[in-house]
């Protein structure tokens, strides 16, 4: 084993790029859980974003494209995810199980004919001064574009959610739907535009894993890392600050189990392969274990079905 092979520098740098995924889809969850609806489809509009944004760029030659084309697929699934629950009255869950399954399905279709096929280059951004910075500069300010959009999303949604009017009216939806719409408040459409936001956030979350870390398309690339997002979305309280340490904590253990296999670690690798997701249940099991820790901040009406003559 030879760990003088492991560059700190660029270990750190790995875990802001292999967190990204992660923290786009969990953010997006966390908007649609604070809209009160539980969407288990993550996994499948991750895939299916990923399909999408690597079709679009291939045949444009552009990630830009790429990422449009993710953002949209994804939003298409989650708004059929809305129609079946909010419009169809059907179980949350049992859709979301469902939906996964159909862009499992239908993204290892579209992909057949792309396996193998390099994605367009995605150029790293070099800010000025701040990149130069010793040790930091490399670190932080040396990523693509999307690592930066996703940071910038959590503050953006954190803000949103905290002192804007739609971020109280998204927030009142979620903790009791009938006093909002006692209010006057439209709950479906607000609920609808919340699971489509946070479809395009795992379609865009999807996409970066096929066109920036990869970058190719393999069937069933995503690896379970819309499960992941969820879990995350509980482990950071539903707070998007959380959801970053979360996302960034998972992004840690998976880049640092790479590096210790490519040391040659006497463990064996199926070990080492598993032991993010290990860290994750352990983690959610330690925090259940205190149920009034696990429900803080949960949406008082998350899951539940609204009936507008109820």
């Amino acid at each position: 084993m030879d760990l003088s092979a492991i560059n700190p520098l660029v270990l750190l740098a790995s875990i802001m790029v292999a967190s990204t995924p992660i923290v786009l889809a969990a953010i997006g969850e966390l908007v649609v859980e604070k809209a009160g609806v539980l969407n288990l489809g993550v996994e499948g509009m991750m895939i299916t974003g990923a399909v999408c944004g690597f079709v679009a760029a291939v045949l444009s030659g552009s990630p830009t494209v790429g990422f449009i084309a993710a953002a949209i697929g994804g939003a298409l699934l989650s708004l059929l995810f809305g129609i079946l629950t909010q419009f169809l009255q059907s179980n949350q869950v049992a859709t979301g199980l469902a939906l996964t399954l159909f862009g499992l399905g239908l993204s290892a279709l579209v992909g057949q004919g792309y396996v193998g096929i390099k994605a367009p280059p995605t150029p790293d951004i070099h800010i000025p001064l701040l990149a130069d910075i010793p040790v930091i500069g490399r670190i932080i300010f040396q990523h693509d574009l999307m690592v930066y959009f996703s940071i910038a999303l959590i503050g953006v949604v954190w803000a949103v959610l905290k002192y804007s009017r739609i971020g109280l009216i998204l927030r009142a939806v979620g903790e009791n739907h009938d006093a909002a719409h006692a209010l006057g408040y439209k709950v479906v459409r607000i609920r609808l535009l919340a699971i489509m936001f946070g479809g395009a956030c795992a379609g865009l979350g999807g996409a970066y894993l096929s066109l920036i870390r990869v970058p190719q398309w393999t069937e069933g690339m995503t690896a379970g890392a819309g499960w992941i997002a969820l879990a995350i979305v509980v482990f950071a309280s539903w707070r998007p600050w959380g959801v970053l340490l979360g996302a960034y904590l998972f992004g840690g253990v998976t880049v640092l189990q790479l590096n210790l296999q490519a040391a040659g670690i006497a463990i064996p690798v199926e070990y080492l392969s598993m032991s993010p997701y290990l860290i994750t249940i352990i983690v959610l099991v330690i925090m259940s274990s205190n149920r009034n820790r696990a429900a803080l901040g949960a949406p008082a009406a998350l899951g539940r079905s609204f009936h507008a003559s109820s």
